[in-house]
């Protein structure tokens, strides 16, 4: 039940859940059809989309959406208002959340694969209210990531060209125009083009970590072997606003958002789930491998990062004061300190190939989270509405509508106004990341009261429903006192009360719980107790389509060698 369709219906009724079905109940009304290019199943209102993602997609998606802008350039700010340790620190707690609620998330997926990703979790087992919320938060955060990402691909271009000699407002439309064609090529051609950029993306940042680590050896042209020197001096810990104990504090403090904004978009994995072929078992393995890419390429480059560049570095704080390009990135600033003098326009490109992945992939989640909510009829129904190929053309359309916000940046003020939408990504990134939490603890819930065991399930949480509570008390905290540094008094520094960032860094809480109240309001809805939570709806045609599938791909297979045990072991947890 939704905005759109007011007729009365039980909390649970959507497209992806007909109506509440028993444990021994299953609906095998729903007609599907077994494609032998990748699983499609259609209905004749052609509002279904194409399991044409792969489980090598679907693992390089995974870890694509979560490697960006914010690893490689936004460490810097970091790294000079905390120091090493506090980055480290930082990223380390906010890696192991972000684990949790992938493993939430996974144990979700895996049982009930639904077109309409997470929205729909939160609606079927939680509240209407929240899956309404949750969609357009969602929706919101990546119609303003977008555009941000395409001015920063123009930014980036401008390292080689300056804006005095072309406007960057051609780099921006050749850029939009592109990635409006490969999301409406379909789900076959985005998702294979997006494992090569992916890849790409492995590639360099494996790269750059393997570097730094030389580097800090004393592998460089200057054969300094730097090891925990900056650690020592300036130190590890640099205060922020405050002096002594307090003042490192608030520093390890400001660091987090700077952590969950280079986390966003590990997430993208759950929006998937509608076009995964054999979904229980790709979705669970990419999102267990999420811990070892966590640990490998966040945690370790940011490690190595410490020891390579002290946090009162001038480079460092120039490069800070730099838009997004290679001389912004302290990876950059950590080779030219070392001697290196060649390689900033080589990694340049690399950035480039980093953000036009992102805001393809931006495009992508944001067309599909307006489609689960026209699906869940909490959008106009033309939204879900799918062409041959299985591409929802009108939600894509609507979604590049807003990309054209990135043309704002064709003046140098507005880079200004984008800055703070960054403030509105974090807040909205944050409240999906509880919006899933609150759905996986609900969900445990109705599973336990209707009797289905851990060992019945393809895959379970590590930590159950306990990490889930304890990822979502932390987040909350993080969302509360992520922009603290707006409430201090500095007239000199920081001002007497900072009232742009304030609006910005908290407009979202508001926004999200208007949303749910105002849906409960006007839908007059209640919410799903664990009784009544439909944990069965549809699920006989996913586990017939996934049978069909595995049988089609076993009579492909018989006879092939199902690859060596060097790749299993030490590249396919990688890629």
């Amino acid at each position: 039940m939704g905005i759109f369709n007011r007729k009365k219906l039980s909390p649970s009724s959507s497209l992806d859940s007909p109506q509440p079905l028993s444990k021994t109940e299953y609906d095998s009304s729903v007609p599907h059809t077994g494609a032998a290019d990748g699983m499609a199943h259609s209905l004749p209102d052609h509002t279904q989309l194409h399991r044409g993602l792969k489980a090598r997609h679907i693992t390089m998606i995974a870890i694509g959406g979560a490697i960006g802008t914010g690893l490689i350039i936004g460490t810097g700010a970091a790294l000079a208002r905390a120091g090493p340790g506090a980055i480290l620190i930082s990223y380390s707690l906010v890696g192991f959340l972000v684990f949790l609620v992938m493993c939430a998330l996974g144990e979700m997926a895996a049982w009930l694969p639904l077109a309409s990703g997470f929205t729909g979790y939160a609606a079927r087992f939680c509240d209407p209210a929240l899956g309404f919320s949750l969609g357009y938060t969602y929706w919101f955060k990546y119609i303003i990531v977008t555009p941000n990402q395409l001015t920063a691909a123009a930014l980036v271009i401008q390292y080689w060209v300056p804006r005095e000699r072309i406007n960057p407002g051609v780099f921006i439309a050749i850029f939009l125009v592109a990635i409006v064609c490969i999301n409406y090529f379909g789900i076959r051609f985005f998702g294979e083009l997006e494992f090569w950029l992916s890849s790409i993306k492995v590639l360099v940042i494996v790269a750059v970590i393997l570097l730094s680590l030389i580097l800090a050896l004393g592998g460089g042209p200057d054969h300094d072997r730097k090891g925990f020197r900056y650690w020592k001096k300036p130190g590890a810990f640099k205060t922020y606003i405050m002096d002594g104990d307090a003042g490192r504090f608030l520093a390890l403090w400001s660091t987090m958002v700077t952590a969950t904004f280079a986390y966003l978009g590990t997430e993208l994995v759950g929006v998937t789930v509608g076009e995964a072929q054999n979904p229980r078992k790709t979705i669970p393995r990419a999102i267990k491998l999420t811990f070892y890419r966590i640990l490998f390429f966040y945690i370790l480059s940011v490690f190595l990062l410490g020891m390579l560049v002290p946090y009162d570095s001038p480079e460092l704080l120039f490069a800070n004061k730099k838009t997004n390009s290679a001389s912004a990135s302290p990876f950059v600033v950590a080779i030219q300190v070392s001697g290196i003098q060649s390689l900033p326009g080589v990694l340049n490109g690399a950035i480039l190939l980093f953000v036009f992945s992102a805001a393809n992939s931006d495009l992508y989640i944001a067309s599909r989270t307006i489609y689960g909510l026209a699906k869940e009829g909490s959008a106009p129904a033309i939204l879900a509405r799918t062409d041959k190929r299985g591409v929802p053309i009108y939600a894509l359309g609507l979604s590049t509508m807003f990309a054209l916000l990135a043309f704002m940046n064709v003046a140098d003020d507005s880079r200004t106004v984008f800055g703070y939408f960054f403030n509105l990504v974090t807040i909205f990134g944050l409240l999906t990341w509880i919006s899933i939490l609150v759905a996986h603890i609900y969900f445990v819930r109705a599973r336990r009261a209707q009797g289905v065991a851990d060992h019945q399930l393809a895959y379970t949480a590590p930590l159950g429903i306990a990490g889930s509570y304890g990822a979502l008390v932390s987040c909350i905290i993080i969302a509360i006192f992520k922009n603290f540094n707006v409430f201090t008094r500095s007239p000199s520094t920081y001002g007497a009360f900072d009232y742009k960032n304030f609006i910005t860094g908290y407009l979202g809480i508001p926004l999200y719980l208007i949303m749910i109240f105002g849906y409960k309001y006007w839908t007059k809805t209640k919410g799903v107790t664990p009784m009544t939570a439909d944990l069965f709806g549809g699920k006989q045609a996913i586990d017939d389509e996934e049978a069909e599938f595995l049988a089609r791909k076993a009579e492909k297979n018989k006879g092939k060698n199902k690859g060596n045990w060097f790749y299993r072991t030490f590249v396919s947890w990688l890629l």
